[in-house]
């Protein structure tokens, strides 16, 4: 079990009494009921038996929908549901999913995501077939609102099998989706939880970073995760404050004490290099869609990543076709009040 951590949780092995499956499919849920039906669905229809899978919902108090009706319209009494009395947050709810679970293999589906048909069967022969590694991933495809498929992940090597030098490839990056990924429970045992010092993202970037730290990682080229991308999510508000990149700053740092000491400001650097122009790729995004406050507060974020000419250039010129259509909004209101 991991020493005691100020800001992450210790996850208690689960008892000898305690019967254990193979799987733990935990699915923290909050205030996303109309997409629970086709998570579920997806997972159910892997479902290999109680005896060897655990699927449970973990709900942070949702407000605006019900996912208990769901889990009973669905489950018919296979996947339990558990409430938290108050609303505690996404992380202290994934907290609550790796201390209910009981399964040998942990796997965190967000209730909004899904997976597709071989997910279990071939992240479980990983597993049998390297019994050193931590965890394993697949390819994912992202996904619209509407489940409509948008673009795949890039591949991160040829063949199926455990990755090299991983650790500074995901040090530099966020590679990995959190329903792509499954963590034996003792993993989670020894290292802790997921780190309460983020505000929006990069508690999973974090972890997987922590995991490659400390076990070799395996890699599934088919895509078998699907994950949504939304715009009403967290993930869709933390962009237009910049808190998105705030904690990409934040984990940067954190994470340099599980680099190679003589490539750790190396890496570090390439990391924020990487969200320098990530942030600017989200101004450019939210630029066109008219929101000039997300497109600052990215731009601002960029430029406390790093500082360079090209990025500096590059803001420039946005800011110019902020200036301009600002302009021409002012213009084209002012004749229609002065028509009216």
């Amino acid at each position: 079990m991991s020493e005691q951590h100020p800001y992450r949780a210790t996850i208690v092995p689960v008892s000898n009494e305690t019967p254990r499956p193979l799987w733990s499919v935990m699915i923290p849920t909050y205030n996303c009921a109309n997409y629970l039906r086709e998570t579920l669905a997806s997972v159910l229809a892997q479902d290999p038996g109680a005896d060897v899978m655990q699927i449970e919902v973990i709900d942070d108090c949702s407000t605006k929908d019900d996912p208990k009706a769901v889990v009973e319209e669905l489950g018919r009494g296979r996947v339990t549901f558990y409430r938290q009395p108050a609303n505690i947050g996404y992380i202290r709810n994934f907290e609550t999913c790796l201390q209910r679970s009981r399964g040998k293999l942990i796997h965190l589906l967000h209730g909004d995501d899904c997976i597709r048909d071989g997910f279990y069967r071939k992240m479980q022969r990983a597993f049998e077939q390297n019994l050193n590694i931590g965890a394993a991933f697949c390819r994912h495809i992202f996904m619209d609102q509407n489940s409509h498929w948008q673009f795949l992940s890039p591949l991160e090597q040829p063949k199926s099998d455990i990755l090299s030098n991983w650790l500074e490839q995901i040090a530099m990056q966020q590679r990995i989706q959190t329903p792509s990924i499954v963590v034996r429970r003792n993993v989670y045992e020894q290292l802790g939880g997921f780190d309460r010092r983020f505000s929006c993202w990069c508690e999973d970037w974090e972890m997987w970073i922590r995991i490659a730290a400390h076990y070799p990682v395996w890699y599934e080229v088919e895509p078998l995760a699907l994950y949504r991308k939304s715009s009403t999510s967290l993930t869709g508000e933390s962009l237009r404050t910049g808190k998105n990149i705030q904690d990409f700053r934040k984990a940067s740092e954190m994470v340099r004490e599980y680099l190679p000491k003589q490539r750790a400001n190396q890496i570090t650097q390439k990391a924020l290099n990487c969200y320098a122009f990530f942030a600017l790729d989200c101004a450019t995004e939210l630029a066109a869609k008219g929101d000039t406050y997300g497109a600052i507060n990215q731009m601002k974020e960029a430029l406390m990543c790093k500082l360079s000419f090209k990025l500096i250039l590059l803001i420039l010129k946005l800011s110019i076709k902020l200036i301009y259509r600002n302009s021409l909004d002012k213009i084209r209101n002012f004749n229609l009040n002065y028509i009216s």
